[in-house]
């Protein structure tokens, strides 16, 4: 997440085209099997993580996520992805800086906590 974020903020028509790419059927399954992936490490990361609730709560979130995808269709994804290159350079820059940010929190929260000695 912190990744694409970063892509976004220096070149947002590069995640713009990956975006585009990820609009085929292909494409929604590969994504879809991202979130679910993404998802289900997070709900098992979460026990261990400095905050477990809230990394199984994102973690269920984006394992729905990866299941509902496949379901939103071609048009409805295109749409999206047209909907989101029509707005202006500050949106093409504050959402992935927003990723990036959630990315980066998620990469903090994950880390284990630190222990006593």
């Amino acid at each position: 997440m912190s990744a694409l974020g970063a892509i976004g903020i220096l070149s947002p028509d590069t995640l713009l085209a990956i975006a585009r790419e990820l609009v085929s059927p292909v494409g929604l399954f590969l994504a879809a099997a991202i979130r679910v992936g993404f998802g289900g490490v997070l709900m098992l990361a979460a026990p261990a993580s400095r905050a477990p609730r809230a990394i199984r709560a994102v973690g269920a979130l984006v394992l729905v996520a990866g299941i509902i995808t496949p379901f939103v269709g071609i048009e409805r994804a295109r749409a999206v992805v047209d909907w989101w290159s029509a707005q202006g350079a500050l949106f093409a820059h504050a959402a992935p800086a927003v990723a990036c940010a959630v990315g980066c929190s998620l990469t903090y929260l994950l880390s284990p906590r630190a222990t006593s000695a």
